[in-house]
């Protein structure tokens, strides 16, 4: 029997906030933090020397359509010979808070902001993370400005970092921006206020495409994994949809890559550890070579991202449907991302899935704690001062931040669970199509395709295996559980 209770939006919020709680993170902001909160009368101010005037470039950011809590901006400028110069801004969270206030404590006790559709958990109070550090529309900013010099090759030649004031002239969204870049939409209303920045997005787009198939070239792995996120009307969930990658989101993802990598060169090439974000060589290497080889693929006997990338980029062709599952698989076998200490004169472990050798967070510090961390040691350097975090330090942050962000990662997706469960529960007798996502002894998986939604294939079906496409009922669901039964028809 499916649940007959009449759940609502602010069940899931209560359950995020248990899945959080069990979880060792905190869903509410202590007194402390909210006392000092109280006391800041605007944004971060800093009229110093060191401090360069950028509010004239034509700064832009691209970010979901909800989004409020604007970690950076993007700008260019043409250098001749096919070469851009690419700014990237990132709002100087440090301004406002610092380190062991306590609105840090609770960062970096959480280390992230926890995102579930009913409600987000910000890493930091709204009214600094969506106001006093987010680079708004309109609004001078302090920002740490990396500048970039992008051949027409794709490759980044030359780069600087430095302090500056910012002024956002256009807050897109990522979908509008790729409608149009795409030739399905019209230009933005934003963008259209600001004279020229219809060229800024196009010149921007292009220079990302091309450190795109550079990137690609070396290895870095295109993977698409499966996150429906539930559309509420007031308390009523309406519909899930599953984010789409589009141009936009290319664009912004390729600079953030840049700029994390300028960041750990940076602070390298200055003599300082850094946090870093790694992927290690897989060691379960041989298990992806046996995926392969069920498609007819042959895979060197050592990890290779370039070939598995080639593998990769020949499935998505073949079978986009399953593409995902695919994806996931890879991503399980490859291993999660961990921060780590990485010091000037080592070797760096370097980012497989990425193909990158020297990386860091640092283009999101209102979201993620590791990329706070990072300003404050970019900041310290440009300052002439001394770095704020030690080696043991940093050392118990890398553990502390892994484990936290998986913590985050586990709330994420069971919430999802609940909320597919909640959208489903009025639809229980209802047929779909269906691929099995994941068989064994014990259980087969399987996901279905309009609403985006997995489930479990519960009386028999043991014989299935994955990638395999079935018609399925829908038996049961539960939203406290995250639980949504099928069984397969005939």
């Amino acid at each position: 029997m499916s649940q007959r209770q009449n759940f609502r939006r602010s069940d899931l919020v209560r359950i995020a906030i248990e899945a959080m709680k069990e979880r060792g993170l905190e869903p509410e902001f202590p007194a402390g933090a909210l006392r000092e909160l109280a006391a800041l009368t605007g944004p971060g101010e800093d009229k110093g020397p060191t401090v360069r005037d950028l509010t004239a470039l034509p700064w832009s950011s691209i970010d979901n359509d909800d989004s409020l809590d604007l970690d950076q901006l993007t700008a260019c400028a043409p250098m001749g010979g096919g070469a851009v110069k690419i700014f990237v801004a990132v709002a100087d969270v440090d301004a406002l808070v610092t380190k062991n206030s306590a609105i840090d404590v609770h960062a970096r006790t959480n280390t992230t902001s926890v995102y579930t559709s009913a409600r987000i958990f910000p890493m930091l109070p709204e009214r600094l993370s969506t106001d006093l550090t987010s680079l708004n529309d309109g609004q001078e900013r302090l920002a740490i400005v990396t500048e970039m010099v992008v051949d027409k090759a794709g490759v980044v030649t030359h780069s600087t970092v430095h302090r500056a004031r910012v002024l956002n002239q256009a807050k897109l969204a990522y979908d509008a921006v790729a409608a149009w870049i795409e030739g399905e939409g019209d230009l933005p209303e934003a963008a259209r206020a600001v004279p020229g920045m219809d060229e800024q997005l196009r010149t921007q787009d292009a220079v990302a495409q091309r450190m795109r198939v550079r990137r690609r070239e070396q290895g870095s792995l295109e993977l698409e994994t499966f996150q429906p996120r539930a559309v509420f009307e007031g308390e009523r969930v309406v519909d899930i949809r599953q984010q789409v990658q589009n141009r936009a989101r290319q664009l912004i993802e390729e600079f953030m890559i840049a700029t994390n990598t300028c960041t750990a060169r940076f602070l390298a090439q200055n003599g300082a550890s850094a946090l870093r974000r790694v992927v290690r060589s897989p060691e379960r290497w041989h298990r992806i070579v046996e995926v392969a080889a069920k498609y007819g693929e042959r895979l060197p006997a050592e990890p290779d991202s370039l070939a598995l990338e080639a593998f990769l980029a020949r499935r998505r062709k073949a079978d986009p449907l399953r593409f995902p599952d695919l994806s996931l698989v890879v991503v399980k076998l490859m291993g999660s991302g961990e921060y780590v200490v990485e010091h000037p004169k080592g070797e760096p472990i370097g980012h497989f899935g990425l193909a990158v050798r020297d990386y860091t967070h640092s283009t999101a510090p209102n979201r993620r704690y590791p990329d706070l961390v990072s300003l404050r040691m970019v900041k310290a350097l440009l300052q002439g001062e001394r770095s704020p975090y030690g080696a043991a330090e940093l050392a118990a942050l890398a553990e502390h931040c892994t484990q936290q962000e998986d913590a985050a990662q586990k709330v994420e997706r069971s919430v999802r669970k609940s909320e597919a469960a909640l959208y489903l529960q009025g639809m229980v007798g209802k047929k779909f199509d269906a691929v099995v996502t994941g068989a064994s002894d014990r259980a087969v998986w399987v996901r279905i395709f309009a609403p985006p939604a997995e489930g479990m294939l519960v009386g028999g079906g043991t014989h299935l295996d994955v990638g395999q496409k079935l018609r399925v009922k829908l038996v049961e669901t539960n939203v406290e559980r995250g639980f949504i039964d099928f069984e397969q028809v005939l």
